[in-house]
Formats: C-alpha cells, sequence, structure tokens
C-alpha cells in the first residue's frame, strides 16, 4: 500500500463518488480506480460496490478507511516530528472548542509552553464533534472542549475545570432592571453569541436550546469579546463564563441576569488517544491541566502578550 492510494480511497469513502474523489484529488477518475484496483488486489478484499443508493462498502473496506486515516495522519505527524526534531525542537498540537480558546487556553498554553525551551504548542479551533476524528487520525494530540457524553476505550478523558456560564446585558439595556425576566421575555430580544452557538454540544448550545431562543434572534459573532462588545452597548442579552465577566460586571459595565434558566454549569475536560500514540507533551499536558498553577492560569492568565494569541485566526503557534 502506498499513501497515494491510500489518499485516493479515503477521498472516495468520505465523497462517496470516485468522480467527486478524483476532481477533489485533481486527477483523472481511472488514475482513481487504478489506485482502488490496486488496494483490492493486494488487500483481497472489494472494499466498495456501486448501488442504486450510491456505493456500498464491506465490512474490510470501512476497516481499511479507518486504518488509512490513522495511517496518513501518522505520515504526516512523522514528517514535522522529524523537521521539529532537526531543529532540536517538539510540537504538540491541542484542538480546542472556541469557548475555552478563547477563555483559557491563552494562559493555560503559555504557561505550559514556557515551561519547556524545546516545545511548540500549535492550538486550532474546533467543533467538539470533531475532537475524537481528529485524536484518531492524529491529526492533534489532545483535545480540550466539553466534556463529551460518552467516551469510547481507545480515547482517555480527564476533568479538570468546572465554570458556570451566564448571562448579560449592558446597563442600558431593557431587562438590566428585571428581576428574573421569564423565557418568553428573553425569546423576544436579541441574543449576541460567540461561535461556541453554531456548536452541537456544550454549555451554550444547551441553554439556548432550554430558553428556546429562535435562530432568528441570534447573531453569532467571530469571537466571544465581540459579543460582549455589543452587549455593553446595549444591543442584545450575551452568555459568557462567569469569571471572564466578573471584572465587568462588578463595575458596572454589565449587569448580570438572574434566573434559574439563565445560567449553565460546564465542565472542561481533555481528551487523548488512550493507548501510547500519543506523544509524551500531551500526557505531560494531561498531568500539568490538573495542577494549581494551570488552574490559575486559565482563570487569570499568565500575563500572554496579546500577540501571542488571536481567537480570530485558526491557528495559533507558541514557542
Amino acid at each position: 500500500m502506498t499513501p497515494t492510494q491510500l489518499r485516493a480511497y479515503l477521498a472516495v469513502v468520505r465523497l462517496g463518488s470516485v468522480k467527486q474523489a478524483a476532481g477533489e484529488l485533481s486527477i483523472t477518475e481511472a488514475a482513481v480506480s487504478l489506485h482502488v484496483g490496486k488496494l483490492r488486489r493486494e488487500l483481497g478484499d472489494q472494499l466498495f460496490s456501486r448501488t442504486a443508493a450510491g456505493l456500498a462498502f464491506s465490512p474490510g473496506g470501512l476497516r481499511l478507511a479507518s486504518r488509512a486515516a490513522e495511517l496518513l495522519g501518522l505520515q504526516d505527524r512523522t514528517i514535522v516530528e522529524v523537521s521539529q526534531a532537526g531543529n532540536g525542537r517538539r510540537l504538540l498540537r491541542i484542538a480546542a472548542s472556541s469557548l475555552f480558546a478563547e477563555y483559557a487556553a491563552p494562559g493555560l498554553i503559555d504557561l505550559f509552553a514556557g515551561r519547556a525551551d524545546d516545545l511548540n504548542v500549535e492550538l486550532s479551533v474546533h467543533n467538539p464533534r470533531a475532537f475524537a476524528g481528529l485524536l484518531h487520525t492524529r491529526a492533534v494530540d489532545v483535545a480540550i472542549g466539553p466534556q463529551p457524553a460518552t467516551v469510547d476505550d481507545s480515547l482517555r478523558c480527564t476533568r479538570f475545570l468546572q465554570y458556570q456560564l451566564v448571562a448579560v446585558v449592558g446597563p442600558q439595556h431593557p431587562l438590566a432592571t428585571v428581576t428574573s425576566p421569564g423565557a418568553g421575555q428573553l425569546r423576544e430580544h436579541v441574543w449576541l453569541l460567540g461561535p461556541s452557538a453554531a456548536a452541537e454540544t456544550g454549555t451554550v448550545p444547551a441553554l439556548l436550546r432550554r430558553l428556546g431562543v429562535p435562530e432568528e434572534r441570534q447573531r453569532i459573532f467571530q469571537s466571544h469579546a465581540a459579543a460582549l462588545e455589543e452587549a455593553q452597548r446595549g444591543h442584545g442579552v450575551a452568555l459568557a463564563v462567569s469569571y471572564a465577566v466578573a471584572r465587568d460586571v462588578g463595575s458596572g459595565r454589565l449587569v448580570r441576569l438572574s434566573g434559574p434558566s439563565l445560567h449553565g454549569e460546564g465542565v472542561w475536560s481533555i481528551l487523548t488517544l488512550a493507548d501510547r500514540g500519543a506523544p509524551a507533551a500531551a500526557a505531560e499536558l494531561v498531568r500539568f491541566v490538573t495542577t494549581p498553577r494551570a488552574t490559575q492560569a486559565m482563570l487569570k492568565g499568565s500575563g500572554v502578550h496579546v500577540g501571542r494569541f488571536r481567537p480570530a485566526v485558526h491557528v495559533t503557534l507558541w514557542s
């Protein structure tokens, strides 16, 4: 088996079409069929067949898809590691939910990366539903975000920080003087939300579903900070992690809304592969993230320079 054959096969699996796979890979359909044919002969399995409803994959074909993703991910990681080793560096790749990436990651990663002179940390923001796939394909080394509802035996999950989600408005907003506004009142107003509202899991979408906030009332910004700025101007209701807005609430720039349905309890967890395939730096982070120093860094920051973390950018590097 060659990486080229595996990439062609994975494209067929992902897109469900040899024609679309050829288009994505910028090769001919005949070339894709040739790569798949070589895999069939080498493995002694048909892998998939065409039906009226599309492609039907054999059990062996599905297993190959899983292994191919892992092998290609491992190949990509090996290339990076060899390059890093040549420069005397290590690389730890972290996937994070948008809420954690914006509110807690900067302080944690800056403090963790500062403990080792040879460590680079790469942070990318993803939908939590993609965490398992990213880990299994070794696209990332660890994933941090809301605790999954279920975790299979191939992954190890460690809870490390509880947080509270609260609703806030600007002092001039109509709800600022209302005691315990009802769900009906809340649904009438515009909600100013960060990117976490677009995910299917987590405290933010759960709270919005619980209140029944209509989609047409939801405005999603590129960052949670941008949503809070709009809320301070009285343009709507925003959701935020309580410790992150404590100072603004204390100074009167924001008003916290009260009511049993207006806060949510969440916990962040860190996921790694359960086998020994995870790099040593991933195990180091799992141990470090539960320490008091790490908690303080997440809650208060570690003095990270603004130039080293930009939530609007997909990937950020610490070194």
